[in-house]
């Protein structure tokens, strides 16, 4: 059976924490940022101190996992797992998992060429994908035109979820899951509210 393409960003598999919260952190979204982040988003600072929806051309922040905001529609603190841009009173606080040994599970893309063994211990960057709205869930996923040696890449590769096999657990194939490690990230850049 084949993998189906099912991109959910980066999702928690292990961490030094425990739940529900694991190893999250406060961060900051400007009020000024309209653009959507997602529960699985990498993000990464600004040079405001802020942080913003991963673009791949920078040095991770971690993993955003929610926020809180004022709503102005609502008229009330709304706690939400993904950041729609807008309809905020002032900064958002953010929660973001930094800790830089968190294990991740993701998605790879549509290669059915390079998410295979010797892929394991490369470092690889991402795509930030398609959010969804209606879940607030990421559309992250790995990309594998992007595996390689090079140390400034964000994410390192450490295997594949091989079980159930089927349900994206095939061993070989496009969107596989693939279990990652932060290969770099800014764990002193963070700043509260």
């Amino acid at each position: 059976m084949a993998n189906t393409q099912a991109y959910n960003g980066f999702s928690q598999y292990s961490g030094n924490g425990s739940a529900p919260t694991y190893e999250q952190v406060v961060a900051t979204i400007q009020s000024t940022n309209t653009t959507a982040i997602f529960y699985g988003d990498p993000v990464e600072p600004n040079a405001a101190g802020y942080i913003i929806q991963g673009t791949g051309s920078a040095s991770i922040a971690g993993i955003f996992v929610g926020c809180k905001y004022l709503s102005v529609s609502q008229k009330r603190t709304v706690w939400s797992n993904y950041w729609p841009g807008s309809d905020n009173n002032g900064n958002v606080e953010a929660y973001v998992v930094n800790d830089p040994n968190a294990i991740w599970t993701v998605s790879g893309d549509s290669s059915t060429s390079l998410w295979v063994q010797a892929a394991i211990n490369a470092n690889c960057g991402y795509a930030i994908g398609t959010g969804n709205t209606a879940t607030g869930v990421s559309g992250a996923y790995l990309d594998s035109t992007t595996i390689n040696t090079t140390s400034t890449l964000p994410f390192r590769v450490l295997g594949y979820v091989i079980d159930p096999p089927g349900a994206n657990g095939t061993e070989t194939g496009a969107y596989r899951k693939i279990i990652v490690a932060f290969n770099s990230v800014s764990t002193k850049t963070l700043v509260g509210i």
